[in-house]
């Protein structure tokens, strides 16, 4: 659990940028926080499903 917090960190700050990049890019207003809110719940359900998808396999 310790190991991956590190990397759970860093892929929510990913996303946060990605999303402040493309709404630069677009020339539109900084996305709201319930909008980076979604992409981080978005990327920790694809997060849980690649752990049991691991679980399985070992």
């Amino acid at each position: 659990m310790a190991d991956n917090y590190l990397e759970r960190q860093y892929e929510n700050y990913a996303a946060r940028k990605a999303a402040w990049e493309k709404a630069k890019k677009l020339g539109k207003k900084h996305p709201s926080m319930s909008d980076v809110r979604k992409i981080e719940e978005e990327k920790e359900k694809q997060y849980e499903s690649d752990i049991a998808d691991n679980e399985e396999e070992q």
